[in-house]
């Protein structure tokens, strides 16, 4: 079977004159979905002040947009690495030229791992931290080694959480079993306080995870928190912390219109973040009054998080179920749309927005579009 065409991608008909022209003039084909430049940049230097004005390293989480551009932006504007989810995504980002990756996960893929141990063997400069919840998962690094050590953050979780020791026992165990096992190097402690709901509820986490800290024998140990909810309490709580502080944040280099619109730290504390992301698409049907049927579903826009956010002249509208390719909205009975308006939505939850588009244009505010970003997922 052959491969995909090299320049095919959804979104765009003429990629040789997309730069410098009106999302509107020709190049772009609807459903697409646009990123804004100066939300983007604004996100990326508000997190990377914040994390370097509370003494945290930024390691942001690159599975939410697996884009070169982005991740070399995040750096560029002072994050210490990137954080990913599987072996495969370090492996991509190891192509992109990243030097300092976490995988936020405990990892049993024998080729991921073979390949990932190449990858240390053959390159003194790269950082590699993963996750550990078990003495198997221990095991299977060790098995796995190369030259160089797996180093590893023992994760600590809470109950009905995700990952993650229930308990400081089974943390100290799988600790322990790092110090012994050749080819490991336990390096801190992990964990995971974005499935929380309450501030009460994080900051009771975080002195489960400081507790845990203290008993561990690691020189510079350090302690991995993540999530785009929670940052403000993190920074507050861990002040004192005399470990180094790692930040694994990934959402908010878009934002959105409806999940972290919600739930952004922000919302109590100075500073903003801007929605980066916006879908465009063609008012397909009106076939009753109040009812709109537009171009644009779920192989376009998130949908897990909370529907798409009608903008513009659907403001107001709402999206009450989205199909493959269709949106259906229920509109106002006067609505002044009509079929073969392009018309504009926000979106809730990026995390799983960009995975759907291979090439995003950027666009001024003006909607010119002034670069084209990549996505590997």
């Amino acid at each position: 079977m052959k491969g995909p065409i090299e320049g095919l991608a959804k979104g765009i008909v003429d990629p040789d004159a997309a730069v410098g022209s009106s999302l509107f003039g020709g190049a772009f084909t609807f459903p697409v979905m646009t990123a804004r430049r100066s939300a983007l940049r604004h996100n990326i230097e508000t997190l990377a002040a914040f994390a370097s004005g509370h003494g945290m390293l930024l390691v942001p989480h690159a599975k939410t947009t697996m884009s070169p551009e982005l991740v070399a932006a995040q750096l560029e504007a002072g994050a210490w690495g990137l954080t990913v989810a599987t072996p495969s995504q370090a492996l991509i980002l190891r192509g992109f030229g990243v030097s300092r990756i976490t995988i936020a996960n405990q990892v049993f893929d024998p080729a991921g791992l073979d390949a990932l141990a190449a990858h240390l063997a053959e390159d003194p400069s790269f950082e590699l931290l993963c996750f550990a919840d078990s003495v198997a998962g221990i095991e299977t690094l060790s098995k796995h080694a190369g030259p160089r050590p797996f180093r590893v953050l023992a994760e600590l979780g809470h109950e009905g959480g995700r990952a993650g020791c229930r308990t400081l026992e089974g943390l100290l165990e799988v600790a322990a079993a790092a110090q012994a096992a050749p080819g490991v190097e336990l390096a801190g402690v992990a964990g995971y306080e974005g499935t929380l709901a309450s501030a009460a509820e994080v900051r009771t986490f975080l002195h489960r995870l400081l507790e845990a800290l203290e008993h561990l024998r690691v020189r510079r140990p350090i302690l991995s928190v993540g999530g785009s909810q929670w940052f403000d309490v993190v920074s507050r709580e861990l002040a004192a912390c005399q470990a180094t502080i790692m930040l694994r944040s990934g959402a908010y280099i878009s934002h959105d219109d409806g999940h972290y619109r919600e739930h952004t730290p922000y919302n109590r504390i100075e500073g903003e973040l801007r929605p980066a992301l916006e879908v465009w698409a063609h008012v397909l049907s009106v076939p009753e009054p109040g009812l709109a049927v537009v171009g644009m579903g779920k192989r376009d826009a998130p949908f897990d998080e909370g529907m798409p956010i009608p903008r513009g002249v659907l403001a107001g509208a709402e999206v009450t179920r989205l199909y493959d390719q269709h949106a259906v909205l229920r509109t106002a009975p006067d609505s002044p749309v009509r079929p073969g308006d392009l018309v504009s939505f926000g979106i809730s939850h990026p995390c799983t927005a960009f995975d759907k588009w291979r090439v995003i244009p950027v666009v001024d505010d003006d909607h010119v579009v002034v670069d084209l970003i990549h996505t590997y997922f």
